[in-house]
């Protein structure tokens, strides 16, 4: 089975390097009896890749079972993997073959292993150093003949620095390591999962699959979706049911998309300043707006005092005369506030930026907004906002 034919078999949907060289690597452990562990983010598709592995093995007409170590709870896992006997604890009234025991000859996959609790990691060591398991209730060890293959989507490095899993047990799980890249990092996959997910929808609901144009592809293909392949079909599944316009387009589509996290006021890029985040340029531009405006301030106050005491030269002595003509003359002495209104005003200063980047690269978006350091979907709605 080459990888055309493992995509078709198991509905993986893309043509992107990253996913390619996963499956090819899939492919070339197959047959041999090494320990797998496959990372990526949540909703990647990892569950695809050990099905893979144990279908192109020779151990393929043996059982394979999935195992979601989040699932089962912390006080079961141990029954639940390597069994029990009769009696071993409350509630068990006879005895019971765990996963390992019933996948022997075969393939076992732990989803999220890094859910799995030390006590447990331990016995999961036994398995692939020995082949043999002990079940809850008993001190006999009993042997199997399992391939683990395991899957997470956290750094478990991380986790063995914190002493929340174990190093020697992820060095041996992780003998070989595929993985699976962020929807994200798919490029134009993204658009064939969409068509994918309408067709599939349209065709189990009797309904026309929605289309979307260019535009809205563009949008589309720029957002971050973190939640990846799962995320992108339920999107498509709303889409498909509230929209009654088969035809999306760039609006219709940006309104459906949840907000990014990043809500920052834009600013150019300078490549000189690397080393500072987004935040803290913006922060430092705002700091010197407000010194160049609190010395300008000074100055204005400085020139209006100055003409203010002239006038007041001048006029002084007209009053005194007056005061001798007519003894009964009152002089109120008044004050005049002067208010310098200061102004800091980001959304122009962002129209402002946009304007440039857009006349820079003739009205490119894309360029522009690679300039401009955000997404092409953020500058999208920016014109809208500004009315560009």
């Amino acid at each position: 089975m080459d990888i055309k034919q493992s995509k078709q078999r198991f509905g993986i949907v893309g043509n992107s390097a990253k996913l390619n060289r996963a499956i090819n690597v899939a492919l070339q452990v197959a047959n041999t009896d090494i320990s797998v562990l496959i990372n990526g983010e949540s909703g990647t598709g990892k569950e695809a890749i050990p099905q893979i592995i144990h279908q192109n093995s020779k151990r393929k007409h043996n059982n394979y079972i999935a195992v979601n170590c989040g699932a089962i709870p912390e006080g079961t896992i141990d029954s639940e993997l390597f069994g029990h006997e009769k009696g071993s604890f409350t509630g068990a009234n006879e005895s019971r073959k765990g996963y390992f025991e019933s996948a022997d000859n075969g393939t076992i996959f732990l989803d999220e292993i890094a859910e799995l609790p030390l006590s447990s990691q331990a016995r999961l060591l036994r398995v692939l150093e020995n082949g043999e398991f002990i079940k809850v209730g008993s001190s006999k060890a009993n042997k199997t003949n399992v391939r683990i293959l395991a899957a997470s989507n956290v750094n478990m490095l991380d986790l063995v620095k914190k002493g929340k899993f174990r190093e020697d047990l992820y060095y041996r799980l992780n003998t070989i390591s595929i993985h699976l890249p962020a929807l994200r990092d798919r490029g134009e996959d993204i658009h064939l999962l969409f068509r994918k997910f309408a067709a599939d929808f349209a065709e189990k609901y009797n309904t026309q699959p929605i289309k979307l144009n260019s535009d809205a592809i563009q949008i589309l293909n720029n957002y971050n979706w973190p939640g990846n392949i799962r995320q992108l079909k339920n999107f498509v599944a709303q889409l498909s049911i509230i929209e009654k316009d088969r035809d999306i387009n760039a609006s219709t589509l940006d309104s459906h998309l949840p907000e990014e996290t990043s809500n920052t006021p834009i600013v150019f890029k300078d490549g000189s300043k690397e080393d500072l985040s987004e935040r803290e340029i913006l922060y430092k531009v705002l700091f010197d707006m407000k010194n160049d405006l609190t010395e300008l301030k000074k100055i204005t106050y400085k020139i209006i005092k100055e003409s203010q005491i002239s006038s007041i030269e001048n006029t002084s002595s007209s009053i005194f005369n007056d005061i001798k003509e007519d003894k009964s003359t009152t002089i109120y002495k008044t004050e005049k506030t002067i208010e310098i209104e200061e102004t800091l005003s980001l959304m122009q200063q962002e129209k402002k930026l946009i304007i440039k980047a857009l006349n820079k690269h003739k009205d490119r978006r894309k360029d522009a907004a690679k300039e401009l350091g955000i997404s092409e979907r953020t500058l999208y709605r920016k014109l809208k906002e500004f009315e560009l």
